[in-house]
Formats: C-alpha cells, sequence, structure tokens
C-alpha cells in the first residue's frame, strides 16, 4: 500500500505548473496592457471620432488584459486559450495590414493627404489636433500636406480678401524654420509670410510637404521601423507561446489527479 501511495505521489510530483511561466504571462500582461494605453492616445482620424477609437482600443486593452492575467494566476484554460486566439487574431490582422499597405502604398499615401488636409481645416478647434499638427510639422521640418498653401483650407490661415484673421496669408508658428539664436518662440512668426514668393518664403518656413517628408523619414529608417515591427511580432508570438506552455502545464497537472 506504501509502495502505491509513494508512486502516486511521484507521478504527480512530474508534472506541475511552472511558477517561472505563469509569473512570466502576468508579467507580460501588464506590459502589453501598457503598449495598449499608449495607443488611445491617438487623437483626430479625418472626421473619426477619437473616443470611438478610444472605446476600441479600451475595450481590446481590458479584454486581453484580464485574459492573460486572470488566466495566468489562476490557471484558467479557457481563459489563456481565449488569450492566445485573441493575440493571434490581432498578429494576422497586423500582418493582414501591413501587407495591404505594402501593395496600397499608393493609396496609403492618398489618405495620408486626406488625413493631413482634413485636419489643417481643423487646426483651431481642438487644442490635442492642434499640438500632434505642430509637433508633425516642427519634428519633420515640413508646412502642410504638400507644402504651406495647404493652409489655404483653413478658415483663419487663407488667403482670400474677406479673411478678417490677423493670420491671413500665414502659417502656424511651427512651419518656421527656428533660429538657434532665440531662446524664446516666436509664435508670430509665420504671420503673412506667404505674401512673399517661394524663394523668400525658405528663408522663414519650411517649404516642403508633410507627406513627402514622411516618406523620405520612412525610407531613412526603414530598418529601424521594419526592426520594431518584427518586434512587436516576436512579443505576440512570445506571448502565444507562453500561454500554449502554460495551458499543457495545467492540463498536464489536472491529468494525474
Amino acid at each position: 500500500m506504501s509502495n502505491v501511495s509513494s508512486q502516486k505521489r511521484q507521478h504527480f510530483k512530474g508534472a506541475e505548473v511552472s511558477c517561472s511561466v505563469k509569473y512570466f504571462l502576468f508579467g507580460f500582461n501588464i506590459i502589453f496592457w501598457g503598449v495598449l494605453s499608449n495607443m488611445a492616445s491617438i487623437t483626430d482620424l479625418g472626421g473619426f471620432d477619437p473616443v470611438w477609437l478610444f472605446i476600441v482600443v479600451g475595450g481590446v486593452m481590458f479584454i486581453l488584459g484580464f485574459a492573460g492575467c486572470i488566466g495566468a494566476l489562476r490557471e484558467n484554460t479557457l481563459l489563456l486559450k481565449f488569450f492566445s486566439v485573441f493575440l493571434g487574431l490581432i498578429f494576422f490582422l497586423e500582418l493582414t495590414a501591413g501587407i495591404l499597405a505594402f501593395v496600397f502604398k499608393d493609396w496609403i499615401k492618398d489618405q495620408l493627404n486626406f488625413f493631413i488636409n482634413n485636419n489643417v481645416k481643423a487646426y483651431r478647434d481642438d487644442i490635442d489636433l492642434q499640438n500632434l499638427i505642430d509637433f508633425t510639422q516642427e519634428y519633420w521640418s515640413c508646412c502642410g500636406a504638400h507644402g504651406p498653401n495647404d493652409w489655404n483650407l483653413n478658415i483663419y490661415f487663407n488667403c482670400t480678401e474677406f479673411n478678417p484673421s490677423r493670420e491671413r496669408c500665414g502659417v502656424p508658428f511651427s512651419c518656421c524654420v527656428k533660429d538657434p539664436a532665440e531662446d524664446v518662440l516666436n509664435t508670430q512668426c509665420g504671420y503673412d509670410v506667404r505674401l512673399q514668393g517661394e524663394l523668400d518664403q525658405q528663408k522663414y518656413i519650411h517649404t516642403k510637404g508633410c507627406v513627402g517628408q514622411f516618406e523620405r523619414w520612412l525610407q531613412d529608417n526603414l530598418i529601424i521601423v521594419a526592426g520594431i515591427f518584427v518586434g512587436i511580432a516576436l512579443l505576440q508570438i512570445f506571448g502565444i507561446c507562453l500561454a500554449q506552455n502554460l495551458v499543457s502545464d495545467v492540463k498536464a497537472v489536472k491529468a494525474n489527479w
């Protein structure tokens, strides 16, 4: 009788849930949760209400975080399988989006142009959107989608003779070429600048469009961008493997009960 009990104990000890895998998966979900939270900071998308984007991203964040964390801590195979399948679905969608973006790159370029011009129109309507456009123009040293004249789409900056705005025929300060000698930002540096010829404009503002500058930036940083996407993909695959490993451990332990 004692030999049978000893064999059962030895058999049970042979299959156990790995604590390192369990808590590693929990930690993975905390990191993944944080990455998705940062995605919710994306603002206006050409007329699409950012509230809905926040709700969708927040929902995905909550579902994945809940399934992964609770599934790992409680060793719940149903939640772990759900987490694994959901993460696999996101990976598949990202892969599909990447392929489509490569195949329809001209369409993507047109959409980027539409996105920037739409937001140029609404520049003064949303402070978050305004900050995003200013950051984009400063970071890529650009102005408008294709050039400074795109700011004619905005009611405050257009050059029509009926425009009473002081910013008429101007551009936002983020289009201005920064003077290294100036410590204080001159927010009026773009006033009346489009009343001058193109060669004179180049002395004061960036005359290249943001679409072209973005394409150049993408070409110059293609390896880094590709590396980031590959890193995210490997992280997701790693999470799926962790979840499947934990499911196998839990099933092995249950099989010995």
